[in-house]
């Protein structure tokens, strides 16, 4: 169980690393179309290589249309986080998107009626004050956080929770590597879509180019997707949502590790914060699960 259970975590892990390395990809002159498109159809290439080598399994064309457009969403999330990092810190950036926690309670509520339980509305009111503990703001100071990086990084955060609805909605048809090559191609076409001229005209697209999609790829649509197919199942929905919080310090933890990003005591507390209240939404979001089976005999009885 314990190899499961550090699956979990190196994938988790995986992703908080990505958004420091992508803000170095910039500073040597690559931008936010080209790191992020690389990332996408380079995972896709490998995906798909893997697809190849393994078992097959046909997918329906109607699965494949809804794994198309899950994709779509995860490529446009990462295409917006990348970019809100080119105007925020890497650290603020990932305590901003994890703001999908909450966000994907209220849309579960907009769009199919499920009314959030009293102590998801405390738990979404303790994350928001652990966010602006955690994002450093400046009230004295309007122009503290750059207003168009917080834009993009909440949006990032609104579609990823589309992303997760859309991923919980659709069939379960084929194994992971069909599943995900499938993800993967229709994040490479979104990216490609979105950013079709300046991709088509870049003059950056070279071997130090490949070199940052091949690294982002591998911990960012590769490795992870493969980790968790493995260790989930073993360890729990419940127990490896507890553990991906791990992907919040990760991410500031190398924030100021590659970046030398400033993270101070109060930011600590917040994101302190913020990960117990996830913690705590996510084990309430198990405890219905635990009372039916424990009511399961009493009824048979």
């Amino acid at each position: 169980m314990v190899r499961y259970v550090l699956m979990v975590l190196v994938g988790a892990a995986s992703f908080g690393i990505l958004s420091s390395f992508v803000k170095l990809a910039y500073k040597q002159g690559y931008t936010t179309p080209e790191v992020s498109f690389i990332q996408a159809l380079l995972g896709a290439i490998v995906l798909w290589a893997i697809v190849f080598f393994t078992k097959k399994e046909s997918q329906k064309p109607k699965e494949i249309g809804w794994l198309l457009f899950t994709g779509a969403a995860i490529g446009i999330t990462t295409f917006l986080y990348y970019l809100s990092v080119k105007f925020i810190p890497a650290s603020i950036a990932i305590v901003l998107l994890m703001q999908f926690t909450w966000i994907g309670i209220l849309l579960e509520w907009l769009l199919y009626g499920k009314k959030p339980l009293k102590m998801e509305l405390i738990v979404t009111a303790v994350v928001i004050f652990g966010t602006l503990l955690a994002s450093g703001i400046d009230f004295n100071q309007s122009n503290s956080l750059s207003i168009k990086g917080v834009g993009f990084v909440l949006l990032a955060s609104l579609i990823y929770s589309i992303y997760i609805i859309l991923n919980s909605k659709t069939g379960k048809e084929g194994n992971w590597q069909n599943r995900s090559a499938w993800i993967m191609t229709g994040s490479a076409l979104s990216i490609l879509i979105l950013n079709f001229k300046p991709l088509v005209f870049s003059t950056h697209l070279d071997f130090h180019l490949l070199k940052w999609g091949l690294f982002l790829s591998v911990f960012g649509t590769i490795l992870p997707p493969a980790l968790f197919a493995i260790s989930i199942p073993k360890v729990g929905v419940t127990t490896s949502g507890l553990l991906m919080t791990v992907e919040l310090p990760v991410a500031v933890l190398t924030a100021y590790l590659v970046l030398g990003e400033n993270i101070t005591f109060v930011q600590i507390i917040g994101i302190l914060i913020m990960i117990v209240a996830i913690i705590v939404m996510n084990l309430k979001k198990e405890k219905p699960l635990s009372e039916k089976k424990q009511e399961g005999p009493l009824l048979k009885s």
